[in-house]
């Protein structure tokens, strides 16, 4: 007997519900016995019935559901604010994007609490890797202020590798200075606290930080700090090829 093929595109209407964030599995069961779920216009009481998420037309009390398998936000991000998904002290990157679809979005590699700019908020944890893996050499352009005088061979030290307190020699780095008062720095890692880390063990404190890129993507200079938007299809074409 032959096997039916499964069609990739299909999806089970549960699972597609919760992926969205509006109603938990159990939820949905409950909401179908109640005709709460329409499919293509029709009640549907069947929450396991299979879908097909990009065509299919799913409204839950009265609302419709938009179906998106990724989603990609830059953000500016802002001083105050955590790069994690949930936080039980401090507002989190993901809970500044408003538009969301779905519930599982996460910032592609962290800025600490006190740094601003550039941060990818997406799905795509195949994207996020390529991104973040050293092995890949994606650059990531910081602007940074610091307080203290800089060695004169500064540019050779980054460019060597700089040890850290703790013995960790970093990658080698580009150090650039005189850019508006402050220093550029790109380096393509992403250890605990780097940049900062990099400049204290030449003696300077940094002050103020802020990240204007990440590979290709360079952060939008009409995004003030806490604003977002979505990726354009350009850049989303440019991350695909890191």
């Amino acid at each position: 007997m032959a096997v039916k093929k499964t069609d990739k595109k299909e999806m089970r209407l549960d699972k597609f519900l919760a992926e969205m964030g509006v109603l938990t599995r159990s939820q949905s069961r409950e909401a179908a016995k109640k005709g709460r779920i329409l499919v293509n216009g029709e009640a549907e009481k069947r929450p396991d019935r299979k879908i097909r998420p990009e065509e299919d037309k799913v409204v839950v009390d009265g609302r419709p559901i938009a179906y998106a398998k990724y989603e990609y936000y830059m953000l500016n991000k802002p001083q105050g604010v955590v790069s994690a998904t949930e936080d039980g002290r401090y507002p989190t990157v993901v809970e500044l994007i408003d538009e969301k679809l779905r519930k599982d979005l996460f910032p592609a590699g962290r800025l600490d609490i006190d740094t601003e700019g550039l941060l990818l908020i997406t799905n795509d944890g195949a994207l996020a890797h390529r991104l973040l893996s050293p092995k890949n050499h994606v650059d990531k352009i910081y602007f940074a202020k610091i307080c203290g005088t800089l060695p004169a061979n500064a540019k050779e030290l980054f460019q060597e590798g700089i040890v850290l307190s703790d013995g960790t020699k970093t990658m080698p780095a580009k150090l650039e200075t005189g850019a508006e008062d402050g220093i550029l720095l790109t380096i393509h890692e992403g250890k605990f606290h780097q940049v900062k880390r990099m400049f204290e063990a030449v003696g300077c404190q940094v002050v103020y930080l802020k990240r204007l890129s990440m590979g290709p993507l360079v952060l939008d200079e009409n995004l003030k700090p806490g604003e977002y938007r979505k990726l354009t299809e350009k850049e989303l074409e440019q991350l695909q090829l890191c």
